[in-house]
């Protein structure tokens, strides 16, 4: 099993575990973050949104807008762009 980008991947072998256990495989699933969480309420999505993966990979590390205000505030006007268009405010 192995990290890659915003998911997890699956070898086949752990295909066929998860299959015979009757578990489904989470291709797409998106790692517990709290400030991946926020983000993604402040664009009024959520984990479930068909776009939530696209869009965590697309905003800044959390480490790069740890500190960095400028970061923060260029990142503002994204999310209420995304928000408006999600027709959550």
């Amino acid at each position: 099993m192995s990290a890659a980008g915003a998911g997890m991947t699956w070898d086949p072998v752990q295909r066929a575990v998860l299959a015979e256990l009757g578990l489904p495989v989470l291709a797409g699933a998106l790692p517990e973050h709290p400030m991946g969480d926020a983000l993604l309420r402040a664009a009024g999505r959520d984990r479930a949104s068909a776009d939530a993966a696209a869009l965590l990979r697309g905003f800044p590390p959390a480490s790069a807008l740890r500190g960095d205000v400028a970061a923060k505030r260029a990142l503002w006007p994204v999310l209420r762009r995304l928000r408006r268009a999600a027709g959550a405010g």
